[in-house]
């Protein structure tokens, strides 16, 4: 996991709430903070998942390609809410990798709810329709993901989206690399243990791994 980018987004309490997850799970997680470890030639080596946590940020020059041909060659990448869907914004290669780009989030924090529209997937298998209180990503997705869980868009707060259903959880292939996102996950409070937010966020990376069959 590589973390900064807005604070508004928590990455450092999100990040620490996840890889506890996964440790429980018995995977082993590497945080840096900052974007300068991709600089690095050995930072990527032997990494299963890489997990961006940079809401907005930059990549550092000359780094883009390594970590996507990284992914393409095998790899996992996967993330959360701004960390990994509104990441990069300038890298159009990076949001093809990821499979989708933050635009909106009408009305805010707001209560919605999640539809689990594929139960036998399993980053989704098990885990109910719930309500969440957060931002509702509106989203520019890409048509080949396949949506694992969406959210209809009430029409409130811009009345042209009403009835929208926007993908919120997905996985994608990008060469060899697996792919999964999670539009939840604003802050850690959001990541209750046992919450449906962190369940699918560690899951998501769990499947990128090929751990989760």
């Amino acid at each position: 996991m590589f973390r900064g980018g807005w604070e508004g987004h928590d990455p450092e309490g999100t990040t620490e709430a996840v890889a506890a997850a996964l440790r429980d799970e018995g995977v082993q997680v590497d945080i840096r903070d900052g974007t300068r470890c991709l600089s690095e030639p050995a930072t990527l080596r032997g990494v299963g998942c890489v997990v961006p946590c940079v809401t907005m940020g930059e990549l550092p020059a000359g780094s883009a390609r390594p970590l996507l041909q990284h992914v393409r060659a095998g790899a996992g990448l996967a993330g959360w809410h701004g960390g990994a869907g509104d990441a990069f914004r300038s890298n159009s290669e990076y949001q093809f990798a990821v499979g989708g780009q933050f635009v909106a989030h009408p009305g805010d924090h707001k209560l919605y709810r999640v539809n689990v529209d594929d139960r036998v997937h399993p980053i989704t298998r098990g885990v109910a329709d719930f309500e969440v209180r957060s931002e509702q990503y509106y989203m520019h997705i890409d048509p080949a993901n396949r949506v694992l869980a969406s959210t209809v868009f009430d029409g409130v707060d811009a009345p042209w989206c009403e009835g929208v259903r926007m993908p919120v959880v997905w996985t994608k292939r990008y060469g060899a690399g697996r792919v999964a996102y999670s539009a939840l996950g604003h802050d850690a409070s959001e990541f209750g243990q046992g919450s449906p937010t962190l369940v699918l966020a560690a899951r998501c990376i769990l499947w990128a791994l090929g751990v989760l069959r």
